[in-house]
């Protein structure tokens, strides 16, 4: 069976009320026309509940983070039980910008996943390698070794998307061609067939991530393990929709 296509929408730490109202306004408005595609969009925390109250019944929503065990003296988390009792299916981990500023390591972000899938949460893991990781040729390494802090303590891989997001191409304009981004997917497949299994290297959605826009979206789709995108900045204009609708060239 087909993957089915999943664009994400990365928010991050954006918005005001009225600015996240005319983001949903126009996500709302906007003619979503590819059938096959899951479209999940992550706000800040405080602006959940208004979200999840305002968007289209056919698009959900993330939460960006979520703390690594059951709720307590953890001043400032968010436990995943508090995001099923609001109904928040998704959570994303292990984005790259709270593994650099704030030091989440490989293990962290495998016992934080671990403990949301357990939750009943749907997760969007991600990995990725630095500049100066890749010039050194150890990109596959680096994304194996994330990989494997999942891996090891994941054993049902249903709920679980995998995101690729190279660290240098992440809010900087540069994105990796569609050779690489379809290099290192493929490499990351062929990683969870041999040490998984050959059944999840082949149903786990692998998206990219790293200034995906309007312009790069299709190009990036068309590659043949690339199942969709988790998106920063353009998440928040009305590109996203043309962003959703390139879904259309799997059923192409």
């Amino acid at each position: 069976m087909a993957r089915k296509f999943f664009v994400g929408g990365n928010w991050k730490c954006n918005g005001t009320i009225e600015e996240v109202k005319k983001i949903v306004a126009t996500l709302n408005a906007g003619e979503a026309t590819a059938s096959n595609v899951e479209v999940v969009v992550s706000p800040p925390f405080v602006f959940i509940p208004l979200v999840k109250e305002l968007l289209r019944p056919d698009f959900q929503v993330a939460a960006q983070n979520c703390w690594v065990k059951k709720g307590g003296a953890y001043t400032g988390e968010i436990s995943a039980e508090m995001l099923v009792n609001l109904d928040i299916p998704w959570v994303i981990l292990g984005h790259s910008e709270r593994r650099s500023l704030l030091n989440e390591s490989n293990e962290f972000v495998g016992d934080k996943t671990a403990y949301a899938l357990s939750k009943g949460l749907k997760v969007i893991a991600c990995v990725g390698e630095t500049l100066e990781q890749r010039e050194a040729g150890s990109t596959m390494e680096v994304v194996a070794a994330q990989t494997k802090a999942i891996a090891d303590k994941v054993t049902n891989w249903a709920n679980v998307v995998l995101a690729y997001e190279p660290v240098w191409a992440i809010g900087t304009g540069k994105v990796a061609t569609p050779a690489q981004a379809q290099e290192v997917h493929f490499e990351l497949r062929k990683w969870l067939a041999a040490n998984v299994s050959a059944e999840v290297a082949e149903t786990t959605r692998l998206i990219y991530g790293g200034s995906v826009n309007g312009a790069n979206c299709k190009e990036l789709a068309g590659q043949p393990d690339v199942d969709g995108f988790l998106v920063g900045g353009a998440s928040l204009k009305p590109e996203f929709i043309d962003i959703i609708n390139c879904a259309s060239v799997k059923s192409a």
